[in-house]
């Protein structure tokens, strides 16, 4: 009976916290809005459950010794978070209005803490040491508001790096490199390279091999070879073209010691490598080229990645693998990379809900992205022991009309507050902002704003959450003992209270782990 009963009042917090979420006017029908199959997932036991994870991951024990006269009234607000929340940046000064720029950047600062800057190598650099640092005409605001058509210039969500960067220090905003190195033909890896890298014999062996090279217009992630190449092994392509293997290990070390040196320790944390896991039984250590998914790659390009970045970049500086991939390979990659002594601090983890009808399906109770779900690929990577980067997330409205848009809210609610409450994760980074604004396959409704920079219902309910729900404000006093006791969520704050004078009084102070806190004595 006990046990019913707090079901009971579970479920009716749970369903306050939805009306807390969705204004009235969202909330039409919001009992069939999701299946009765969707809730008995999301149901009143495992709300409780992350509920309680959240108050024992993300919050800690702070105690403030002020020296004030017991009964003092003072206020306690936290001013940042500890957790990442962020978006990637890649639409910066692209939107076509002033107005709709300023919007944009208004984002982040209040809802996001953390910029996730483009530095895809094919558009980066797209001929050789032309590197896109600094901003040009054609990155400013005043050529994208005049453009046409921006979803066709070769430069679409690739902005200037310089430029974001500058913006993101002045805001104070975190920023995370999007990458380095990465074997995708179609976006990463510039066509120049085969020009430079091959030669002679070996410029006509690898035309008389490569049948079609991945490019946008084919959609392919990898390019297609011949039947000689399917039947050569990795040694006997080494050995037909020893220059070129050497020549794009250089380049690909290069590139990493290049962004290294212009930046040093301005960005945060960077991809070294991304999406590799899928090669980890083609990587041949010791050799020169392996017979990668995506093509010819170096041998081991993972590990050696990591190698000269570790060397390059300031130590404080975060190195992170990111892969799609969250099974077991992923997991054994990275302990090998750890065992041959790569400095891999944060593992990259990416949920792409890019179809429209599979935020249908989870809407009538598909197992998709299902609580358990959840928690079983997050506790196989936490065996690398390893912080957790939920790097790229989409999630799509299944349509651009009322329902669409609150299923897309629905569905984000629940797994960032599922997400939240897991002890290894340290951020969540949504993918693409602005509706309309996603790469080219991508879906048009998955932004948190419209193509005007109206918010939608998701916008509103990660809001809702991240600077209501889980930013800790009080209003206590004194005790006898001056001392203040609280549990907030982890992040910087600013004690504030009026002296006997009257003067305004404050004081900053982080906090990370129990105990931490003030003390003026």
């Amino acid at each position: 009976m006990k046990k019913n009963i707090i079901l009971t009042l579970l479920l009716i917090v749970v369903q306050l916290h939805a009306q807390q979420v969705f204004p009235r006017q969202q909330r039409e029908d919001h009992d069939h809005i999701m299946s009765e199959a969707y809730w008995k997932l999301w149901n009143p036991t495992v709300q409780a459950k992350i509920d309680a994870d959240i108050e024992a991951n993300r919050k800690a024990n702070a105690v403030l010794s002020l020296d004030l006269p017991a009964g003092t009234n003072i206020t306690i607000e936290q001013l940042t978070h500890d957790f990442v929340f962020g978006a990637h940046i890649f639409n910066f000064n692209q939107l076509g209005t002033h107005a709709r720029n300023e919007r944009y950047k208004e984002v982040f600062g209040s809802l996001f803490n953390s910029a996730t800057i483009a530095f895809y190598w094919k558009k980066f650099e797209t001929e050789p040491n032309r590197l896109r640092f600094a901003e040009e005409y054609w990155d400013t605001e005043d050529y994208w508001n005049n453009c046409p058509a921006p979803k066709l210039q070769p430069h679409w969500r690739r902005p200037s790096t310089d430029a974001v960067v500058e913006f993101c220090e002045s805001k104070g905003i975190r920023m995370h490199g999007h990458t380095i190195i990465w074997g995708n033909r179609k976006w990463q890896n510039p066509d120049w390279i085969y020009t430079v890298a091959a030669k002679g014999q070996e410029r006509k062996f690898l035309d008389r091999i490569m049948v079609e090279r991945a490019t946008l217009e084919n959609y392919k992630d990898g390019d297609k070879y011949s039947s000689e190449y399917q039947q050569m092994s990795a040694q006997a392509l080494s050995d037909s073209l020893p220059h070129y293997a050497e020549s794009v290990k250089q380049l690909f070390a290069q590139r990493v010691t290049q962004l290294a040196k212009h930046y040093g320790g301005r960005l945060h944390s960077w991809d070294v490598v991304n999406e590799s896991s899928v090669d980890i039984e083609n990587m041949n250590p010791g050799g020169r080229l392996m017979k990668s998914v995506y093509g010819i790659m170096p041998a081991d390009y993972t590990y050696e990645a990591f190698q000269v970045a570790q060397r390059e970049f300031p130590n404080e500086v975060k190195l992170n693998i990111n892969d799609y991939n969250m099974d077991q390979r992923y997991l054994e990659q990275v302990r090998n990379l750890c065992e041959r002594n790569c400095k891999i601090d944060i593992m990259g983890a990416q949920m792409h809900l890019f179809n429209p009808k599979q935020c249908l399906d989870i809407a009538d109770g598909a197992q998709i992205q299902t609580p358990s779900q959840v928690w079983e690929w997050s506790e196989r990577l936490d065996k690398a022991n390893k912080p957790i980067h939920l790097s790229e997330i989409t999630i799509t409205a299944p349509g651009d009309d009322l329902r669409g848009r609150q299923i897309q809210a629905i569905i984000a609610q629940n797994l960032y507050r599922l997400w939240f409450s897991i002890k290894p994760m340290m951020g969540i980074t949504w993918w693409n902002v602005v509706d309309d604004c996603g790469a080219p396959g991508e879906p048009s409704v998955s932004g948190l704003f419209d193509r005007d920079m109206k918010p939608k219902a998701s916008y509103f309910a990660l809001d809702k959450l991240i600077n209501n729900e889980w930013r800790t404000r009080l209003a206590v006093k004194v005790g006898k003992s001056g001392v203040v006791r609280f549990r907030g969520f982890r992040g910087k704050y600013k004690v504030s209270w009026t002296d006997a004078e009257g003067n305004q009084m404050s004081r900053e102070f982080y906090l990370k782990n129990d105990g931490d806190g003030l003390n003026n004595k």
